[in-house]
């Protein structure tokens, strides 16, 4: 089967999901259905907001739903339409057993980082974090438990020097999207044998708080420097005479951090260095 001609749907919600999708458009693979969460409010005033793959869906003509739980009815829907494959990427929901095995070749997961290492919610954030360089894209068939199926394909990654989460995100996310493109008319076919996670080794990333995004400007500073690139939708910050100050901008030159550019609590942004 040409990858063309496959019948699949697309879970997914974030960028991420959005950069995978741009790369399997770009070999002309396109899903007949997008499954994504609900409009949020966002912001400041609260602005209900569709999701980044919601846009994505809606200027490619794609069919878009957004079910507020995937239950028997969704199920009953799907279970009618005749899939070849379901792929998952950052869809950020729970997805049940019974949704899954609907397709004839179950459901594909795109995950940024190699399993069995850093399962869960934030392995892009833990990455930087914890300063593995040595990463990379794993493609698995979805089970019931988190990031815990068979290894359909494996790439390995190297990161020169860390940047902003956003940069690493559509790194290997695009990276994600090419696998897909390779890997997606070898799996309906039956050419590629998944492999079975070694469960021993598994490692786990955690649900990010707000909290966690607060630097301590005499911590060392490679530290801070992977806090303030790690945090970026957390608004990384600190506190100075007892005031809030974001950090929008920084570098880490020469063994050091530099701060570059900072927005005090009620305030416009200004350079670091007239705070």
């Amino acid at each position: 089967m040409k990858n063309e001609e496959i019948k699949f749907a697309f879970l997914g919600t974030s960028e991420f999901s959005v950069y995978v999708l741009d790369e399997l458009k770009k070999s002309s693979i396109l899903p007949s259905l997008i499954i994504t969460v609900i409009d949020k409010p966002k912001g400041r005033n609260l602005v209900l907001t569709p999701p980044p793959v919601k846009v994505w869906a809606e200027e490619n003509g794609i069919r878009v739903i957004q079910p507020e739980k995937l239950n028997e009815d969704l199920i009953n829907e799907l279970e009618s339409e005749g899939w070849d494959v379901f792929i998952v990427a950052s869809y950020g929901k729970i997805i049940p057993k019974s949704v899954l095995e609907i397709p004839k070749q179950g459901s594909l997961n795109v995950h940024p980082s190699l399993l069995p290492e850093l399962r869960g919610p934030s392995p892009l954030q833990t990455m930087i974090l914890e300063d593995k360089k040595d990463t990379g894209v794993t493609i698995l068939l979805v089970d019931e438990k988190m990031d815990h199926g068979p290894i359909v394909v494996q790439e390995e990654v190297t990161i020169d020097k860390w940047s902003y989460l956003s940069v690493l995100e559509e790194q290997l996310a695009k990276i994600g999207g090419k696998m897909l493109v390779d890997v997606l008319s070898k799996w309906i076919s039956g050419k590629i044998k998944p492999v079975e996670q070694d469960h021993s080794k598994a490692t786990f990333s955690k649900m990010l708080q707000k909290e966690d995004s607060l630097i301590d400007l005499d911590d060392d500073d490679y530290l801070n420097y992977r806090k303030i690139m790690a945090y970026e939708r957390l608004r990384p910050h600190f506190f100075k005479d007892g005031k809030r100050i974001v950090i929008n901008s920084a570098d880490f030159v020469d063994g050091k951090l530099k701060i570059l550019r900072v927005t005090p609590e009620g305030k416009k942004e200004i350079d670091y260095s007239l705070l």
